[in-house]
């Protein structure tokens, strides 16, 4: 590969390259040898680790919406690999949770990722190493977590208020003024979820 042009390139240019390139060499071996996407495999990754959870929380440790994680959950229970259970003491409530075939599943990609092997000649080394994970860190930490709209509990957009009475107008708090943008409908695909859900650049868990 010609790095040529982006030698002179900015770290947050060369950061978006690698992420962009390092997700897709990830999400290609994780779909030919595993049969998982990277956002599946966060996602199964979480709740194994820390047992069931709610939607929202899930997003939020895999940095996406909930409306983003909906189409992750609803191809992950269709598989058998994620159950969906009403909350002991809130029935309201739905919490997700990892099945024993999820466990099963999971079991070749994440000794890869406990394994930690080094991506690069740079990152063999320690010091250096510890130089780009504070380096990420950092980025990571500084950027604004994905918002959660007027998304329901379960991550799929809530029903749009009615009118009110004056005027017919809707809501000030449906949209900004002059914002005729329609909210979003229907759940991303799996394959959506946002870049800093692959276990490989963010952690085991997300």
């Amino acid at each position: 590969m010609d790095l040529h042009d982006l030698r002179d390139a900015s770290l947050g240019r060369l950061l978006v390259v690698a992420g962009h390139l390092a997700a897709q060499r990830w999400n290609r071996l994780l779909t030919e040898e595993y049969g998982l996407t990277q956002a599946g495999l966060a996602t199964l990754m979480t709740l194994d680790q820390h047992g069931a959870m709610t939607h929202r929380a899930v997003a939020e440790r895999c940095f996406v919406r909930p409306a983003t994680l909906t189409g992750i959950i609803d191809t992950l229970e269709r598989d058998g690999l994620v159950s969906r259970q009403r909350d002991e003491t809130d029935r309201r409530a739905v919490r997700l949770a990892i099945t024993p075939a999820g466990r099963e599943k999971i079991a070749g990609p994440a000794g890869l990722v406990a394994a930690n092997p080094p991506l690069t000649s740079v990152d063999a080394d320690p010091a250096r190493a510890a130089v780009i994970r504070e380096f990420l860190l950092e980025v990571i930490g500084s950027g604004e977590p994905p918002s959660c709209g007027n998304d329901g509990p379960d991550g799929r957009p809530a029903a749009r208020r009615e009118a009110g009475p004056e005027n017919g107008r809707r809501p000030e708090s449906d949209a900004p003024p002059g914002d005729d943008t329609q909210p979003e409908s229907g759940a991303q695909p799996e394959s959506g979820a946002q870049p800093g859900c692959d276990v490989r650049l963010g952690g085991a868990s997300c």
